[in-house]
């Protein structure tokens, strides 16, 4: 084998030449993603070989990790618009020449505990996720999307929202949807899911949200 080959180098040198942080390689490194070996003075070494398969790395092109195009819909009622979302999602990936991924979700926009969601959450933090690409932010969550998007400027994943020029009347729906779950939640904390009260003030304020559609 060539010498050469098992030649390393230090992590500023390594992470230069893989165009990303010296925090991305040690995560990547800890990850097992990347071969190292110490130093005498315990300092973490690359092997050129590696970086070699791995490189070069572009910052404006993050093929060498996945696209993920994300989706949700609120409700089982929704889910032809889940079908237009997912195409959407995919016919913009491929027009960029992007290999992508789709994940989708069937819940609220209030629900943080998504088997989908959960799942782009762990792969983005595990650094395989290099892209991310919603139809609009409040697809991935309805509030609370601006920390997602924190996670993935820290795990340098880049979010694509395609920007278009008018919103889905579903929107409009799914917002509804929300607003009626999170008033129901609130409500079951203050008088108990099986009170009078309980059910009397979801199906009066039930109402007044469908009726200002």
């Amino acid at each position: 084998m060539d010498n050469q080959e098992e030649m390393t180098i230090s992590i500023g040198d390594a992470a230069q030449e893989l165009g990303v942080s010296v925090k991305t390689v040690r995560r990547w490194a800890d990850a097992g993603k990347i071969r190292y070996e110490r130093s005498p003075s315990s300092h973490r070494r690359f092997y050129i070989s590696d970086l070699k398969r791995l490189a070069p790395r572009n910052p404006e092109n993050l093929d060498y990790r996945t696209t993920i195009n994300y989706a949700r819909v609120s409700s089982h009622d929704q889910k032809d618009d889940l079908t237009r979302q997912i195409k959407v999602l995919e016919s913009f990936s491929s027009s960029k020449g992007w290999e992508f991924e789709t994940i989708s979700d069937l819940g609220s926009g209030l629900n943080y505990k998504k088997k989908g969601l959960k799942s782009l959450l762990k792969r983005i933090m595990k650094g395989d996720v290099g892209r991310l690409v919603l139809t609009h932010k409040d697809r991935l969550l309805r509030f609370g999307s601006e920390l997602v998007f924190a996670m993935c400027e820290e795990f340098e994943t880049e979010v694509v929202i395609i920007n278009k020029s008018h919103e889905e009347i579903s929107f409009e729906q799914e917002l509804v949807t929300d607003m009626i779950e999170l008033i129901t939640v609130f409500s079951v904390r203050l008088y108990g899911s099986r009170s009078r009260k309980n059910k009397k003030l979801i199906d009066n304020m039930t109402k007044a949200v469908q009726d200002s559609e």
